[in-house]
């Protein structure tokens, strides 16, 4: 019997504004690549130009990212090694690719990470407030009524004693 050859899913993180923030590790993942999935093609296809790479582009958004997570795996099973990319910063970070990466994992397939930019870090730093402990909510809810009730609740859930609560506010 022969082995079936077992492919990955690296998540890469990917500059927030400045092309060249990116890793030369995250360049690497690109690069070894058989496919990368993104949320927005025409986005990622302009890092890769950047880049001078030329690998086989995907989208897997928050609108299409339950249908595509089996073909995903099915790929990765099969010996694929593909890349899940943002538009910017970490995927699953406020951003798709949690679900992925649950099944992922639930199939056996290797789920790695490039670390790279993480824009709420550097603001913490460059803040002035204690940056520990801190609790990153992701975005807050455009609509008013829903922001007053997720930040009440966020905001009470704290541990015993102060802590920097961190959002991104949508522009």
């Amino acid at each position: 019997m022969t082995a079936v050859p077992m492919g990955s899913l690296t998540l890469v993180a990917t500059p927030i504004g400045n092309l060249g923030d990116i890793s030369p590790r995250a360049v690497d993942a690109l690069r070894a690549a058989d496919g990368i999935l993104c949320e927005d093609t025409r986005h990622t296809a302009q890092l890769m130009a950047h880049l001078g790479l030329t690998v086989p582009l995907a989208s897997l958004h928050a609108h299409n990212e339950q249908q595509r997570t089996a073909s995903v795996g099915a790929r990765c099973l099969q010996g694929a090694r593909l890349v899940l990319v943002s538009d910017a910063g970490t995927p699953c970070l406020s951003d798709p690719g949690a679900e992925l990466v649950d099944a992922a994992h639930t199939a056996g397939v290797v789920v790695r990470s490039v670390p790279g930019p993480f824009a709420v870090a550097p603001a913490l730093a460059a803040s002035g407030l204690c940056p520990v402990p801190f609790a990153f909510w992701g975005f807050v809810a455009k609509k008013a009524a829903q922001r007053r009730r997720d930040l009440g609740r966020q905001l009470t859930a704290a541990p015993v004693g102060p802590m920097t609560h961190a959002y991104f506010v949508p522009g």
